[in-house]
């Protein structure tokens, strides 16, 4: 069953009396070559990272199964979870011919990530692969990554997804960047961003309104970083970030609440910055280090 063809993906549609839903974010791929390369380039990245054993990958938002079909092709065990209950006896059929896929009805958001993985994966490496509804694009990247730690290890070996172009361009970006920001600096806490390639949107039904990305989140077996508090960091970041048009010193004065306006100057001082400099301007060690500082104040 070709399920990047329009006139089966309406007829199916049709025949199980339903539609593409926009509160879902649903576009679905017409270009049969796009789900081959993004599972092509999920599945070779996970190998050359986990060898040749037993693989697994977790999809979100499968859809009608068009990138299902190609993950179930290349790994040992896919599991898809899909929050559209009119989208199960649809991928019941387009995926028959698998046996080797599971398709999971849930709120993915509302998943206790950790616990669901053990269940599902056991300590089987898993990939992510999916094209991502844009709506909620960061908030799945962001529980991925924050929920997938188990003792210290990453649970995960890539992220593999495809999203907004302008999203990509923002996850991407390095320090200096006009599109760096806390998004990007936290991200980067955990692993490595590549862009893969772009897809315009003529590749989906219905057509969106903006071109897409795939873009690839290599995750640290051995995070490269130290930090003597996680949840003080992600406060520095978002609190650097979160006045944009200000120099990061009334930027945190503004968020931190737990350290005084002169304290954080002498801070930003100590370690080398110049005074009026932006958030975008660190990188994810130098954020560390102003982490730090800031968790020694919070102690006191």
């Amino acid at each position: 069953m070709n399920l990047c063809n329009i006139r089966t993906v309406k007829d199916i549609m049709a025949r199980y009396g339903t539609d593409t839903k926009k509160g879902f974010g649903q576009n679905f791929l017409i270009n049969p070559a796009i789900p081959e390369d993004i599972a092509e380039e999920s599945y070779s990245y996970h190998t050359r990272e986990n060898g040749m054993g037993e693989s697994a990958v977790l999809e979100i938002g499968p859809g009608i199964g068009a990138l299902t079909a190609q993950l179930c092709e290349r790994y040992d065990k896919v599991v898809a979870v899909e929050i559209d209950k009119t989208l199960i006896p649809i991928l019941g059929e387009t995926l028959g011919e698998y046996s080797n896929v599971r398709v999971i009805n849930e709120d993915f958001l509302k998943l206790d990530l950790k616990s669901f993985l053990k269940e599902e994966f056991n300590s089987t490496p898993v990939s992510v692969c999916a094209n991502l509804p844009y709506y909620i694009t960061t908030p799945i990247i962001m529980k991925l990554l924050e929920e997938s730690r188990d003792e210290g290890r990453c649970m995960l070996t890539s992220l593999t997804v495809m999203v907004q172009k302008e999203v990509a361009d923002r996850l991407c970006a390095t320090e200096k960047d006009s599109e760096y920001g806390a998004i990007t600096a936290s991200l980067n806490y955990y692993g490595r961003v590549k862009k893969l390639f772009t897809v315009a949107p003529g590749n989906f039904l219905p057509a969106p309104s903006v071109t897409s990305a795939v873009i690839r989140i290599e995750l640290y077996k051995e995070s490269p970083y130290s930090v003597k508090d996680e949840k003080t960091l992600f406060e520095v970041i978002s609190g650097a970030f979160a006045q944009r048009r200000k120099t990061m010193l009334n930027s945190l004065s503004s968020s931190l609440g737990f350290v005084s306006k002169e304290r954080i100057g002498q801070i930003i001082t100590e370690l080398g910055f110049d005074i009026n400099i932006r958030g975008e301007r660190l990188s994810v060690a130098d954020f560390c280090a102003l982490a730090d500082k800031i968790y020694e104040e919070k102690k006191k």
